[in-house]
């Protein structure tokens, strides 16, 4: 299975585990809150955060934007959704504070002229998000950037993850195991997913975790994810539709520290007699003759 390069960090099997902490829109349009969550993902030791961009009017319809929808933008889903959209100012301060922290960043497009508009920051590689999925036109235009892609699942079938690994090809592209309900229930995670990925496709596999709690994306580890992506938030309690499925900094930096262990435990597959042991064998081991 062949790695990916993203930055300086080679992904996949046999290389360290790549820890992606989200923070899409939890930024709840302050800038302010953006930088403290990038600092805090940069504290627990992540490797990169990223962002989510749209174009508003090419992603939604005009009877969608019209909607009602009550926020502390306005009164209408179009308010709300231009109310969360950074633009180029912000995108540069962003830029900014993540190359301060040595974190690198990216960013879900949901449009090819929000494609073009990240391309301008020299990004390392693209995430597509799972409602992205079956949009040829946007999987066509991120592969045109000749970057790695990292493509969400969710609420996909089999058949659609086969026609978007179609149109994207093999290489450069890393999976991600995912469930697209905020939070997402116990039943529904179905982890070996990870590991029947891997066979079909034979590309590096990753996941993103929705559900409340870390044992379960500790366990993505264990079989085999070699990308992790949870939300990142200063407090679950915060206004917004994705608080409650991310996760608070004591609890981001405890997931690296923890998946770091998992790494270590793993070991090589190679039983052996460890020289720690000796001394306990020869103590408590009766040796027939």
């Amino acid at each position: 299975m062949r790695s990916v390069q993203i930055g300086d960090r080679l992904v996949g099997p046999g290389h360290p585990v790549f820890v992606l902490a989200e923070i899409g829109i939890n930024h709840n349009g302050d800038l302010d809150l953006a930088r403290r969550l990038i600092e805090s993902a940069a504290e627990s030791r992540c490797d990169a955060v990223k962002f989510q961009k749209r174009t508003v009017e090419a992603v939604y319809t005009l009877q969608e934007l019209t909607q009602p929808r009550e926020s502390p933008f306005g009164t209408t889903n179009g308010d709300l959704k231009r109310g969360l959209e950074f633009d180029h100012k912000e995108y540069a301060e962003i830029d900014r504070v993540c190359r301060a922290l040595d974190i690198a960043w990216f960013a879900s497009c949901w449009d090819e002229r929000s494609v073009d508009f990240i391309e301008t920051f020299d990004p390392p590689c693209y995430k597509i998000a799972s409602a992205s999925l079956t949009d040829d036109s946007l999987l066509r235009h991120c592969r045109g950037t000749g970057r790695p892609i990292i493509l969400s699942t969710g609420m996909s079938s089999i058949e659609q993850i086969d026609h978007a690994v179609e149109v994207l090809g093999r290489d450069n592209l890393i999976l991600m195991h995912c469930t697209s309900t905020y939070p997402s229930s116990l039943e529904e995670l179905n982890l070996r997913v990870i590991q029947s990925l891997m066979e079909r496709y034979d590309v590096p596999v990753g996941y993103s975790g929705h559900e409340v709690g870390l044992s379960t994306t500790l366990a993505a580890v264990v079989l085999g994810a070699c990308v992790i992506e949870r939300h990142i938030t200063l407090d679950r309690a915060m206004w917004g539709s994705d608080q409650a499925a991310s996760v608070e900094p004591h609890g981001m930096a405890r997931l690296v520290k923890d998946i770091r262990a998992v790494e270590i435990a793993m070991g090589d597959d190679v039983k052996r007699v460890y020289e720690s042991e000796v001394p306990i064998m020869r103590k408590l081991r009766r040796i027939s003759t």
